[in-house]
Formats: structure tokens, C-alpha cells, sequence
């Protein structure tokens, strides 16, 4: 019987297709029919090679593989494919008629506001496209995203992004910031564009990004600079940034006349520490009503705590500039970290003392989640934590609470450094480091014994006689 070699039918979609097999192609092969979808083209060749193959009875030659990019080897989820569109109108194509050439216009705003604007878009999952145009008039692309987030008054491209900003060092990156790498030799390989969100840690290797990829606009910690390319990238403060704002003094003066600080230091004020009775007083509440995210209560927080708001906490600072202080996270679990993070916005306020503990109360809360208030400085997230107060009567000690299953602080490292100075280090396979372990248990348990203590006050937990002892 004779074999028919089948007919296949090849339906040839727009010249604007997005999916990723023809923006790739018209890439790769730039004087190609205009219209022909190159992946149902490369479909046809594979099954008309498979009939052949049926046909004669032997297995076909393999068939080359196709181009692809020269990209390292990264998580395919995290490097995305970023064409992107050119300078337009901010209503698209269809839209508007572009405004004449001028003075380069950069409207005022805020860090927390570029932040805010980010958000929406990642909250929204904005598809990416190069060639659609969102409710807001701005594209759908990485420069479309930053052109929105800065809010500029046209669709820009990373070849004319530069203009908007001031170019600036890695150390002086701050939230609201971009990192954008522009080709001019072939814009539509690599060029890309992110907005800084701040570092994710101390070694400053990973930060967050907002950025407009495939498939949707989204946040994620991303490594220095990028995932590809990162030598190429370049830091930029957008010109138009003014600082933010404002109900830094009083943090809840907005729901309370006479109230001059967080814990009510004028007479006849409830304060966040219930001085008047109540460990959580009413007036928080009608702060967190207005707020976004209601405080969820000064029980969340603070040594043994462990829930999502500890979480949210630790990313709404990093946002305003204290990536610095967190080594790992931020996570569920409450540490030292989160303190001195906390602390560190709060002194940006201009707080001091009792206002500037490191536990968030209502005040603090309603700043953050609604993006007031002032960032923390640069300067001062590589200041070193304050000096811990004698408790107890003994220089130094910090307290049980630090010392426990879970705690990730600086004293847990400073303990171990001192045991293993001591003599008692052969507990230890790694570090010492931050986070309790069982070295550290068994190394001050053996400490302990060598005091000839036993029983309960051979605990392998330091109390304030185990630190005196051992930083004598």
C-alpha cells in the first residue's frame, strides 16, 4: 500500500503574536515572513519528519536543535525574557499623540510612593507585553513598569531611562531606586530594568526587585545585579525624588490632640505600654483602623514571638532601608534583628528613648504599612546596634529570652565566640553563628559543670551568673 505523506494546514496568526517561541524567532531570524508563527512552523517540520520516518522504516537523523540565547544557567523562572517596546505616548500607540520634544520633565515624588506604585502592579499581576498598553496608559514592559512606578509623563525605553536619574554607587542604592542595563548594540538582547527594593541581607548579594517580566509583573529576591549581564547593569536615583514626608514627630497624633510620642509622654495620655492600666490601650485601635493592615497587637511581637506578622514587619523595613540588619530572612520568628530593624526606623523619626525601644507599636505599624514616614538613612544601617544594658546587674547580659531554641541574635554569636575562647569549643562543627543550636547548649552546659554546677543550674542555658563568669 502506499504511504500519503499527510497535509498539514498552517495557520499564520498577527505579526504582533507575544508568545515567547515568536518573539524569540523574530529575533533570531529578523527577514522571516512577516506573520509566521515559528512555533507551529517548527511543529510542521517535526511532523512531517516523523511521517518520513514511518514512511521508510528507519529511524531519521536528529534534527538540530534550534538557536537559543547565550544565557548562564540560572532557574528559567527567575531569568526572564525581556523584549521591550520604544519610547510612546503614555496612553500607547492609539492612544495620544506623543508631546513634542523638550525639557526633560521630572514630576515629584516619594520613595514610598515609587514602592506603592510597584506594589500595584505586582498585586494586579499585570501580564507582560511589549505591545499592550495597561488601565494606567503605561506599557506592559520593564520600562513601561518603571516609567509608572516613577511616574513619568510618556512610555520610556532603558535607552532613555537614564536621562530621569542620577547615576549612583552600589552602597547608595536606596528603595525606589533602579538598576538597568541598556544594549545598544542590539537593544532587544538583555536590555533590562528593575526597581531597588532593598538588600535582603547584610552581604548586600541578594535585594528585592520589582520588575515586568514574563509571565506578570511581580517581587522577588533577586541576586546582584541581575541574573545575567551584572556587570552591565547601572544604578540610578530618579531626579524628581523629594523626601518623604511628614507624620514623622508624632506618630500618633492623628487620632489623639497632645499626644507627643508613641508611649504618650504628656500627662494624661494611654500609652503603647498601658502606663494607665491597659497593656494594649484603645487608642491603638483607631490607628489601626485607618491603616491598610490593622496592628495586629504588641503580643505579636518581641522575644518568643512567631507569626506573619513578624514576617510583614521584616519586609516593610527592608523596604525603607534596613536590609542591612537582617543576615537571613525576614522571618516568622522574632529576633534580635527585627529589633534593631525596628529601632533603626524608628530613630529616622526623630524618636528617642522608650519611642525608640525596637517593638513596634501602632504608630510605627501605621507608618510602614502606608509608606509615611522618613526611610532610614543610609548611614545608619551601617551603624552598629546600641549597646545592650546591664540586666540583671550584670554588664552585657540580654537576658534568658535570647538564649532559646528558635533566637537568632548577635548574643548568641558573642556567646559562643567567648566559650570557644574559654576553652569550650570542641562543641562546635561550624560556627559559632547567630542561631541557637545545640552546640551552643552543650558547649554552656559543660561550662556550667566546670563551675561544679549540676542539675537544673547545669541547664546548658546562660543565666546571668553563667555570662558573668564566663566575660569576667
Amino acid at each position: 500500500m502506499e504511504a500519503r505523506t499527510p497535509v498539514f494546514e498552517e495557520i499564520d496568526p498577527g505579526g504582533d503574536c507575544d508568545c515567547p517561541g515568536c518573539v524569540h524567532w523574530r529575533r533570531v531570524l529578523p527577514h522571516s515572513t512577516p506573520g509566521r508563527h515559528h512555533a507551529a512552523h517548527r511543529a510542521l517540520i517535526l511532523a512531517a519528519a516523523a511521517s518520513t520516518t514511518l514512511v521508510v522504516g528507519h529511524t531519521a537523523p536528529a534534527l538540530a536543535a534550534p538557536h537559543t540565547l547565550d544565557r548562564p544557567a540560572v532557574p528559567a523562572a527567575d531569568e526572564p525574557n525581556t523584549p521591550q517596546g520604544g519610547k510612546a505616548p503614555l496612553h500607547g500607540p492609539g492612544g495620544k499623540p506623543a508631546q513634542p520634544a523638550g525639557p526633560v520633565k521630572t514630576p515629584p515624588t516619594t520613595r514610598a510612593e515609587i514602592i506603592k506604585r510597584a506594589k500595584k502592579w505586582v498585586t494586579a499581576k499585570v501580564p507582560y507585553s511589549m505591545s499592550k498598553y495597561w488601565s494606567d496608559g503605561y506599557r506592559q514592559d520593564c520600562s513601561g513598569f518603571v516609567s509608572m512606578a516613577w511616574s513619568l509623563t510618556g512610555n520610556e525605553w532603558t535607552g532613555s531611562l537614564g536621562q530621569y536619574g542620577v547615576r549612583i554607587s552600589k552602597e547608595e542604592l536606596q528603595p525606589g531606586d533602579i538598576l538597568l542595563f541598556h544594549n545598544p548594540a542590539d537593544p532587544q538582547k538583555g536590555s533590562h530594568v528593575v526597581i531597588f527594593g532593598g538588600w535582603t541581607d547584610y552581604t548586600h548579594t541578594y535585594y528585592i526587585a520589582y520588575e515586568s517580566a514574563p509571565p506578570h509583573a511581580r517581587r522577588q529576591s533577586t541576586p546582584y545585579a541581575y541574573w545575567n549581564h551584572s556587570d552591565r547593569y547601572v544604578a540610578y536615583r530618579y531626579k524628581g525624588l523629594t523626601s518623604g514626608t511628614s507624620t514623622g514627630k508624632k506618630p500618633d497624633t492623628e487620632q489623639q490632640a497632645g499626644t507627643k510620642s508613641e508611649t504618650g509622654q504628656q500627662a494624661g495620655t494611654k500609652t503603647e505600654t498601658g502606663q494607665q492600666g491597659a497593656a494594649e490601650p484603645d487608642t491603638a485601635k483607631s490607628a489601626s483602623q485607618k491603616s491598610p493592615a490593622p496592628y495586629p497587637g504588641r503580643a505579636h511581637f518581641g522575644p518568643g514571638a512567631n507569626n506573619k506578622h513578624v514576617t510583614r514587619l521584616g519586609r516593610l523595613l527592608v523596604e525603607r532601608g534596613a536590609g542591612h540588619h537582617y543576615t537571613t530572612g525576614p522571618g516568622p520568628r522574632w529576633s534580635d534583628t527585627d529589633r534593631r530593624a525596628t529601632q533603626a526606623f524608628q530613630l529616622a523619626q526623630g524618636w528617642r528613648g522608650q519611642d525608640a525601644d525596637g517593638l513596634p507599636g501602632p504608630g510605627t505599624w501605621k507608618l510602614l504599612v502606608t509608606g509615611k514616614g522618613k526611610d532610614i538613612p543610609a548611614a545608619a544601617t551601617a551603624a552598629p546596634p546600641p549597646e545592650q544594658p546591664a540586666s540583671h546587674g550584670v554588664p552585657g547580659y540580654p537576658g534568658r529570652a535570647l538564649f532559646r531554641p528558635g533566637a537568632d541574635n548577635q548574643y548568641v554569636t558573642q556567646l559562643g565566640k567567648q566559650l570557644v575562647k574559654k576553652g569550650f569549643g570542641k562543641h562546635y562543627k561550624t560556627g559559632p553563628g547567630p542561631r541557637w543550636g545545640q552546640s551552643d547548649r552543650r558547649a554552656v552546659e559543660a561550662f556550667q559543670r566546670t563551675q561544679g554546677w549540676r542539675g537544673g543550674a547545669a541547664d546548658g542555658y546562660p543565666g546571668p551568673e553563667t555570662w558573668r563568669r564566663l566575660f569576667a
